[in-house]
């Protein structure tokens, strides 16, 4: 079976990838370079955390924006734990807003992480969101803290490479 395609103009067809064409290069080069202004890749956060290493400052704090028991299974080494809904009443505590934030939530199936960041926007804190949460931090074969201690899981082979040197390439 093959793929429908839709005649656009004469002996012209477009595939459904092709039905909206893409757009100018500079209008594109505009859209992604917003879109890496609000998000940050779990592989990049990892990295930066690594370099600054243990109680170094990456020059950004991470929130997790989980509730307790979430917390308590699992989180990321050195982040902070503010519930989203305790940010009005904890941020201004807890939070320099001369310092980056960078959150998350459980995965990219929750838009947890996304409510936090537009909550502390909107109490002028500089903000990007963890793409792939907490998810992807385990997944990807990070180390993270849980109530029992530290733990670390094999990467899966769908979401990162699995050889210890590997680097992705992106």
């Amino acid at each position: 079976m093959t793929a429908s395609t839709t005649t656009t103009a004469p002996g012209t067809t477009a595939n459904a990838v092709l039905r909206v064409p893409p757009a100018a290069p500079a209008e594109a080069a505009a859209y992604f370079s917003a879109s890496l202004a609000f998000h940050a890749d779990v592989s990049d956060v990892a990295a930066a955390l690594a370099e600054a290493g243990p109680g170094g400052d990456p020059g950004f704090v991470v929130i997790d924006t989980r509730s307790t028991e979430s917390w308590d299974q699992g989180h990321v080494p050195g982040a902070l734990h503010l519930p989203t809904a305790q940010i009005p009443q904890l941020a201004a505590r807890l939070l320099d807003p001369a310092v980056p934030v960078v959150t998350y939530c459980w995965g990219p199936g929750c838009n947890g992480a996304t409510r936090a960041a537009l909550a502390l926007s909107l109490l002028g804190y500089p903000v990007k969101e963890m793409l792939g949460g907490f998810e992807y931090w385990a997944r990807e074969g990070f180390a993270y803290e849980t109530a029992e201690g530290g733990e670390r899981r094999d990467p899966d082979p769908l979401t990162a490479p699995v050889a210890a040197d590997a680097d992705c390439g992106c």
